[in-house]
Order: structure tokens, then sequence, then C-alpha cells
């Protein structure tokens, strides 16, 4: 009787379903937490709900005026930028349309780059329908707050640019003035996002108007404006500093590709 009590146990614990621990279920997902939906799909961390203060009153026209914005809810971003890695599965899964140029930089954990705003759109969607989540563009309002990580410093890590903390113009880095730079190459922000500084320009949701006058303070995407450009932010590897701040935003027609453009995934949750 004993034995059979123990085959007993021993076959249920065999017929448990496996877990993968990556693939954390939705009463795992706070704040910090990371996880993916997919074995091939981007690796997302959650960011907090929160009120920060977006953009700034003196250093560029374009991020007047300052303004509280408040973030009800957590969401989830990107840990890192896209990499061709990820889109190459959207492109074999029929999801993407094409695989874009490297400029012979290599692919794998670079970040995707020569994308246009209408080609992020394709990913998403491939995103959404491979996990059943709505993955879309950040808001700019949403990538500020997540890019700070609760700092109020130019940068993540304070007011200067520093020496191989990022990878831009004048950033010191081995891959500055040259190309991009693998994600994850430099130190996390505090929300555990790589890269918010530098490396590639990421697409936003936003259309372009040209300073914050009338845009939302409760983190939604602003549709009204120059639709048919879109918001760029966290600069590039081809960009001086001042164009990585956490505060400086961008804009490009939404059919460019560039060497210099890349994205970012969010992923909303419950």
């Amino acid at each position: 009787m004993h034995m059979r009590l123990i085959a007993t146990a021993l076959f249920c614990v065999l017929s448990l379903p496996a877990v993968n621990p990556g693939q954390a279920s939705e009463v795992q997902k706070e704040p910090g937490s990371v996880f993916r939906d997919c074995d091939i799909c981007p690796e997302m961390v959650v960011i907090p709900a929160g009120s920060f203060t977006m953009g700034s009153d003196g250093r560029h026209k374009y991020e007047r005026p300052s303004r509280q914005v408040t973030i009800a809810k957590p969401f989830a971003l990107g840990v890192y930028e896209v990499t061709f890695d990820e889109w190459q599965s959207c492109f074999d899964e029929g999801g993407c349309p094409r695989v874009p140029d490297d400029h012979k930089w290599g692919r794998g954990r670079r970040p995707v780059m020569n994308i246009t705003w209408f080609e992020t759109q394709f990913f998403v969607k491939w995103l959404s329908k491979k996990t059943g989540h709505v993955y879309r563009l950040p808001s700019e309002a949403e990538w500020e707050y997540a890019a700070r990580g609760g700092t109020t410093t130019e940068f993540w890590w304070g007011d200067e640019v520093g020496e191989n903390l990022a990878n831009c113009r004048d950033c010191k880095s081995q891959w500055s003035k040259k190309g991009s730079a693998p994600v994850g190459s430099f130190a996390a922000n505090p929300f555990g996002l790589y890269d918010v500084h530098g490396n590639e320009w990421e697409w936003m949701e936003d259309c372009w108007n040209p300073d914050q006058k009338g845009a939302p303070t409760d983190g939604s995407p602003r549709f009204d404006g120059q639709c048919q450009y879109r918001v760029m932010r966290s600069g590039s590897w081809y960009y001086f500093s001042k164009n990585i701040r956490s505060a400086w935003r961008f804009k490009n027609d939404a059919r460019v590709k560039s060497y210099g453009i890349g994205m970012r995934v969010l992923r909303e949750l419950p």
C-alpha cells in the first residue's frame, strides 16, 4: 500500500506540465520582473506605474513646456532594442515583409535598423498575433518615463555623458562614430533597460508636434499633429550626446529607413 502511494504520487509529479521560468504568468508580472511571451519573442521587463516630469523648459524648444505625466498602470518594455535575430523570426514566420540591410556590421544581437515606421507595425502585429497580447511601439511619454528610470538628470547616470557609458558620436566607446553595438553592451538603467541612450534611434507611436503643448498627461500616444512624421527617441551611434538625453525628441518621415533608426517594443499589461 505504501509503495502504491509513492508510485501514484510520482506519476502525478511526472504528469505535471513543464513550466518555462522565462514565460511568466500574469500574476508573476510584478515591476522589475523579466519575461518572454515565447521563445523567440523579445525579452521584456515590467515598468512600474508612476509620475514624472516630462521634457524640459530650458534645453530645447521641442522639449518645452515640461509637464507632469502620470502613468496609472504598469506596462512591459523591451529590455533591449529589437535585434536582427528577432526580426528574422518575424520574417521567417511571414510577419515581416523583408530583412533589412545590416551594412555588413553583423546581425544576430545587433539592433535591427533600416526599418521604416510602417515596417515596425508589421513586427508588433506579428508579436500580438503570436502571443495573444497587445504589443505596440511605446508612446514618447512611456519611453521617457522608462528611460529615466526614476532619475531627473540629463542621462540616467547623471548630467555628464562620461566615457564608454553609451554608443554615440562623443561617447568614447569602441563603436562611437563607427556603427551600432550589440544590444546590452553597456550598463542597464535603474528599470533594467539597455541602450536607452544612443545606439539606434527608436521609433515612437506618436505623431510629431514641434512642442509639448497640449500633449497627453496620462502617458498615452499623441495622434494629432503631423502624422506623416513620427517621433524618435534615444539618439544613435552617429549623433552627439546632446541628442541622446532623456528629454531629447526628434522626428523623421515615417517612410524613412536609416542605419541609425531601429525600434523597441511595449507590451500592455492587464
